[in-house]
């Protein structure tokens, strides 16, 4: 026997009141590797969501530093109490990938000028894509302002002292993969 709901029962056995709904941010990146620029966005960030969603991209057309097993082994250990922070990784669309895991919001940090432009080209083309996930965007903290995992990485291979740029779980870390690829070199 199959029992048929009209759609107005439905819509009241699915209603869920504004302060039942979890308000969950994606806060997608690289993180290669995670710069103290990232940890004040994910601190920031958890002060407007429920549950903060940190999320690597997988892209295979980079060659990163790191692999994405030890980007989240290192946000695991900067991030090892905090219950609303869940790590996960990705590829493909951001705005899919948001869907999925029911975001409703994109948070974005932002340094320089340049950032804005790209930041909201994406966060318009995303908007069109899917109306329903908004993007937050934070202005990086003055001391991270300039600081970049690029120019953390470039630094560090050319033997620059980046202890200001990176929490120290990241810095162990990156000094280990610099002497790894230097004894390669040599």
């Amino acid at each position: 026997m199959t029992h048929r709901i009209d759609s107005a029962t439905l819509r009241e056995l699915t209603r869920v009141s504004a302060d039942e709904m979890q308000r969950i941010a994606l806060y997608p990146g690289s993180f290669d590797p995670l710069t103290n620029g990232h940890v004040n966005i994910i601190e920031r960030g958890l002060s407007l969501c429920d549950e903060l969603v940190v999320a690597i991209v997988h892209n295979p057309n980079k060659a990163p530093m790191f692999s994405v097993e030890e980007r989240m082994q290192i946000l695991r250990e900067v991030f090892p109490d905090e219950q609303r922070v869940r790590l996960t990784t990705f590829s493909g669309l951001l705005v899919n990938y948001a869907r999925e895991i029911q975001a409703n919001a994109i948070l974005r940090g932002l340094r320089a000028v340049a950032d804005f432009e790209y930041e909201s080209q994406m966060a318009n083309m995303n908007r069109r894509l899917a109306p329903e996930v908004e993007t937050v965007f934070l202005m990086a903290e003055p001391g991270s302002f300039f600081v970049s995992s690029r120019l953390v990485k470039e630094v560090a291979l050319l033997g620059g002292d980046i202890s200001g740029s990176v929490p120290p779980q990241a810095l162990a870390r990156l000094t280990a993969k610099v002497k790894q690829l230097q004894g390669k070199g040599a």
